[in-house]
């Protein structure tokens, strides 16, 4: 439902600044609702902040606290409150016992280089592992997210070997810990040509629980020629043609269905924030010419980029069109345009996932 998403109508939106959502249907057509929290939303002014602390205990099923860094072949968080950190994680678990809260290193940040000294050896391999298990268990976390941000056609056998050492050491923990396995997942990318080159697709499948798919940012301002396009479209456009037709939703949640990856273990993302552009002309239709990234947003202050709390202040006195095609709507307000999931394009997003789905 609506609610589950964490997506309600304007104009009394929650802030919620730091998730992420994706979803997932499991075996037996249960669901698994998954949220990234971004530890960087604290540190912005109301009513754009978002703390741990702010979030509902039973709002997802899986909360992934990121990011968290590497520095000598170790696990590190630079949070300046890292010790309140631990102590919030452990106080919604005790308000949910059944929620599983993982803790994601890399991050877009944190780029593909920085996986790079861990896996140059196997040396270098163990101690990160080994640095992994003791840093979840000593501060209550259920398992481990990994967010290469993205790996190369060179990176992808390192990948594969990462996950699949992580696996081993998660399994061998388990077997003499008193407490249940810890979880391993992977934020993967959702487009074609970056997974043809970058995973190892039916290798990962056998390792990890499932895969958080990044399945948002199809379309932006970095895009040329530069012309509007959403965000996170559910289906192809009528006007998509050759690559373009792979830009969507459906078609990236098929694909690695397609190549290896068990469709209960596909998570599919969806994303709380829009894309923006600044319209070139008085046309404002998907595919309009554009002269650069949306104006910022008054909190989030990046332009091109709108969180939904930002987006519902837009939305008042602007002309709001739902694409039938792409089952997505987009709002025009002066020249600023911005790609973006309600809540009807959420709900219909679950549906079709519900559908596709063997049950």
């Amino acid at each position: 439902g609506k609610n589950h998403v964490g997506l309600n109508k304007c104009p009394s939106c929650p802030p919620l600044t730091g998730l992420v959502v994706l979803l997932l249907l499991q075996e037996g057509c249960a669901y698994k609702l998954v949220c990234y929290f971004t530890n960087w939303s604290q540190d912005r002014q109301e009513p754009g902040k978002f703390t741990l602390e702010n979030t509902d205990p039973f709002l997802c099923s899986h909360l992934i606290y990121s990011f968290a860094s590497i520095s000598n072949n170790k696990v590190i968080i630079k949070d300046k409150n890292e010790a309140k950190l631990y102590q919030t994680i452990n106080s919604l678990k005790t308000k949910n016992p059944k929620l599983k809260i993982l803790l994601s290193i890399g991050g877009y940040l944190f780029g593909s280089k920085g996986f790079h000294p861990v896996v140059e050896s196997s040396s270098s391999t163990l101690k990160f592992v080994n640095s992994v298990i003791l840093f979840l268990r000593n501060h209550n976390f259920d398992g481990l997210d990994i967010s290469w941000i993205y790996p190369n056609v060179k990176d992808n056998t390192h990948l594969t070997v990462l996950i699949h050492k992580l696996a081993e050491a998660f399994q061998q923990d388990f077997v003499k810990s008193t407490k249940e396995r810890l979880l391993l997942t992977a934020g993967v990318s959702a487009g074609r040509q970056m997974i043809d080159n970058s995973y190892q697709i039916k290798e990962l499948a056998k390792d990890l629980d499932f895969i958080n798919l990044l399945s948002f940012d199809f379309h932006g301002s970095w895009e040329k020629p530069l012309v509007t396009g959403h965000n996170s479209p559910l289906r192809k456009g009528q006007l998509d043609r050759g690559t373009s037709s792979y830009y969507n939703v459906e078609y990236a949640v098929g694909y690695w269905i397609n190549k290896g990856m068990p469709a209960e273990k596909v998570v599919m993302g969806i994303p709380t924030y829009g894309r923006s552009f600044t319209l070139a002309s008085a046309e404002t239709a998907v595919g309009a010419p554009a002269s650069g990234p949306g104006a910022a947003g008054p909190i989030t202050k990046s332009s091109g980029f709108l969180a939904y709390y930002e987006i519902c202040q837009f939305l008042q006195g602007a002309k709001i069109t739902r694409l039938q095609d792409q089952q997505v709507p987009y709002a025009v307000k002066g020249n600023q345009w911005v790609g973006y999931d309600d809540v009807e394009s959420v709900e219909t997003k679950v549906r079709v996932l519900l559908t596709n789905q063997v049950c």
